[in-house]
């Protein structure tokens, strides 16, 4: 709590002083007035003109522009076609696209059309109210706020310097709602739920460990370990975390950053957290989009793509977060 209070601090100290700059010229109150005005217009139009315009959830893959194809494909385009809105209501691909958001927001903003930014933040306002209202992977959600504040602070400041599309009094609206959805989430209560038939302090030991060992990330056993003393006895089992270090990192990389106890045992839960640091964890998704390596198209596997291969099932390969960003990167 105290890393995310002072990453939460530092952006809104970097946030003030761009409004307290002395470049005051690009942010006086009637500009902001009108800003704010044309950003409800804007949230409006998101609303009642977004991705449902395109009745094919799928989109050709080409880098370059030759006399059969005119033009070539980009990133924001892809966003636009693609049906994201729809995607982060069904739980199997919620944290696909939140991993999406989240890479756009560290490298990728700069290259979104407007009307991409457009559908960018109305899918992220949905996905802000989806936690809100049901109180699902709210952490998830605050770590994308947190990058995509700091890259929209740094790109404000160095406005000139960088191409940011958009009236610089628009991206600063936006930075603005960003903060008061940080604010609205670090304020998120979980309610707690009147139920007098079984609760999960009532299954046996074995089957609480069961459901610990199913979980791939280390912070959701940190956290289901607050709910009991029995749940954190069973959250600090050191076989546990050695499993959960081995399923997502290399047995190199336990050797170059090793941790010993007193007793001369291995700390695995604190070296998950270490390596954490240094190496990218094994990604899991539900469910993901998949890219055509016959017909070059990528698209959600159960709305399909008219495939013209001969078995198209051997055609498919599911994309990464990161190979969908890295597909547009030319």
């Amino acid at each position: 709590m105290k890393i995310s209070l002072k990453k939460y601090f530092n952006t809104m100290c970097l946030y003030f002083s761009i409004l307290n700059s002395e470049d005051g010229e690009i942010f006086n109150n009637e500009e902001h007035e009108y800003a704010s005005k044309k950003r409800k217009k804007d949230h409006f139009r998101n609303d009642t003109n977004t991705q449902s315009f395109y009745r094919e959830k799928w989109i050709y893959v080409h880098k370059e522009s030759t006399k059969e194809r005119h033009g070539y494909c980009t990133l924001g385009e892809a966003f636009n076609r693609l049906d994201f809105s729809s995607a982060i209501q069904d739980t199997r691909r919620f944290n696909y696209v939140v991993k999406l958001l989240q890479l756009i927001a560290k490298s990728q903003l700069t290259s979104l059309s407007g009307v991409a930014q457009k559908n960018y933040f109305n899918i992220l306002d949905k996905i802000v109210q989806k936690v809100l209202d049901d109180h699902h992977n709210p952490r998830l959600i605050k770590d994308l706020l947190q990058d995509l504040s700091s890259t929209l602070c740094i790109l404000i400041r160095g406005v000139g310097k960088s191409v940011l599309v958009g009236n610089i009094n628009i991206w600063i609206c936006r930075l603005e709602t960003i903060l008061a959805w940080q604010q609205q989430l670090q304020d998120l209560q979980m309610t707690k739920q009147v139920n007098n038939g079984l609760t999960l302090s009532d299954l046996p030991l074995h089957m609480l460990n069961n459901i610990l060992y199913r979980f791939s990330d280390g912070w959701d056993i940190v956290t289901l370990g607050q709910v009991t003393p029995t749940l954190y006895m069973l959250s600090e089992d050191r076989q546990l975390w050695k499993k959960l270090c081995q399923y997502h990192f290399a047995e190199k990389q336990f050797c170059r950053h090793l941790i010993l106890s007193e007793k001369g045992h291995i700390e695995w839960k604190l070296m998950y957290f270490a390596l954490q640091k240094h190496y990218p964890a094994k990604e899991q998704y539900g469910d993901t989009l998949h890219f055509c390596r016959h017909c070059s198209i990528l698209f959600w596997k159960d709305s399909g793509h008219p495939c013209t291969a001969a078995d198209p099932d051997s055609c498919f390969m599911p994309v990464s977060p990161q190979h969908f960003i890295d597909l547009f990167k030319f």
